[in-house]
């Protein structure tokens, strides 16, 4: 997928802010595949991320005409679908992930496995990424959140740090507490212990 320049989201966002329904549903088009990803799995549940995805959204327009660049768009509309997410898992008390085989095919923002690779490949590489999203189903909804926006959507530390409310350093350090108990369940349900 082409992702938009920052100068055409940008105006896009001038538009929205001025009232045009067309551009904002263009940055809803730019976004909704992501912010949904995001939520799902962090609440488990398919039709509940559906809903908040739709609810960030509507939180996201009746907020932008308020909106000030200085914060970045993607950020401040991540930060409103973690508050979302975090309201429903306070409301239930518990945590789920939803694993790589429960989302629909291309949308889980995982490479599938190359086609044209040998049988046998194909299928460890099938049972490492269910191990791996097992694995991350374990962790606290902290740390799955804090690995989500680091490596599957790529934000920096500043941009974390700003969608969660946190401080940078308090990202850092959650970060490599979230990194540290992955590899030691990773390790632990391949039976493999590296000594550091």
């Amino acid at each position: 997928m082409i992702r938009m320049t920052d100068a055409a989201e940008r105006e896009f966002i001038a538009q929205a802010q001025a009232g045009d329904h067309r551009a904002f549903a263009a940055l809803v088009r730019e976004y909704q595949d992501r912010v949904f990803r995001f939520i799902l799995r962090l609440i488990g549940v398919r039709d509940e991320a559906m809903d908040l995805t739709q609810e960030t959204f509507m939180k996201a327009h009746q907020a932008l005409p308020g909106w000030r660049p200085e914060a970045q768009f993607r950020t401040w509309l991540f930060s409103i679908a973690h508050y979302a997410a975090l309201d429903v898992l306070r409301r239930r008390q518990r945590i789920e992930f939803v694993s790589a085989t429960d989302l629909a095919a291309g949308d889980d923002g995982y490479d599938t496995p190359d086609p044209a690779r040998q049988p046998d490949q194909r299928l460890a590489d099938r049972q490492s990424i269910e191990l791996l999203e097992r694995t991350l189903q374990e962790l606290p909804a902290e740390h799955r959140e804090i690995l989500l926006l680091r490596e599957i959507e790529d934000m920096s530390y500043d941009e974390i740090a700003t969608t969660l409310g946190i401080a940078e350093g308090t990202v850092k350090s959650r970060l490599a507490r979230a990194r540290s108990a992955a590899l030691a369940g990773y390790q632990r349900h391949t039976g493999e212990h590296r000594d550091e």
